[in-house]
């Protein structure tokens, strides 16, 4: 196997990176990609009470342990497996299992601050940014955080004002700036999927 091309994509919270990186997958071949999510690297509280951990801004980049995310990368390119955290969003722990994962052809790494990190940046052959409008993104997280994670309506919508909102305009937004290829999470975006996917193959070929 020929080295990995790792392909970056990021874009705010609710922005619809998971759709893209599902039709990616779904275009280049399960069989060969990786997906890894930046997300599973939210450092472990379980050290702190949990009304403590309630209120640390999640959406800060040092809420992540991105060190460990590019140490990881650079072994998957070294040809080693290695072993991603599973993290619990409704207690903020890490749990005690971890998901075996192997080098492949492609290795996307999803996340809404990964272009907002030099050395995580560095790591990256192709970065891509999800741009969708801030009204749909609120929605979308509404709807996931309510549904998937235990939340109530009124805990994300001050956490949208107070940390979302802030960190986005921050460090995501001015991210952008970075990206390869920028595609719309707002609609049908079918033909920008294809055209991202032949470049991920053109550079597949070249490497």
């Amino acid at each position: 196997m020929n080295r990995p091309l790792i392909v970056g994509v990021a874009g705010g919270s609710g922005s619809g990176k998971t759709t893209v990186v599902n039709g990616l997958v779904q275009l280049l071949g399960a069989y060969r990609v990786s997906v890894i999510q930046h997300d599973s690297y939210y450092r472990d509280r379980s050290e702190l009470p949990p009304t403590e951990r309630q209120h640390i801004n999640y959406d800060h980049p040092d809420a992540l342990d991105t060190h460990a995310l590019v140490e990881d990368l650079l072994q998957l390119l070294q040809g080693s497996v290695v072993h991603v955290p599973v993290y619990d969003y409704q207690t903020h722990t890490r749990t005690q299992e971890t998901v075996p994962t192997e080098p492949c052809d492609v290795i996307i790494v999803d996340g809404i601050l990964i272009l907002a990190d030099e050395a995580l940046r560095k790591t990256l052959d192709l970065k891509v940014f999800v741009d969708t409008a801030p009204d749909l993104r609120i929605i979308r997280r509404l709807e996931r955080d309510v549904a998937r994670r235990g939340r109530t309506v009124e805990s994300v919508i001050q956490q949208y004002t107070q940390s979302v909102r802030p960190m986005h305009l921050a460090f995501v937004e001015p991210s952008k700036c970075f990206a390869d290829h920028i595609i719309s999470g707002s609609g049908d975006n079918a033909a920008a999927l294809a055209l991202l996917a032949r470049d991920i193959e053109t550079r597949l070929r070249q490497s």
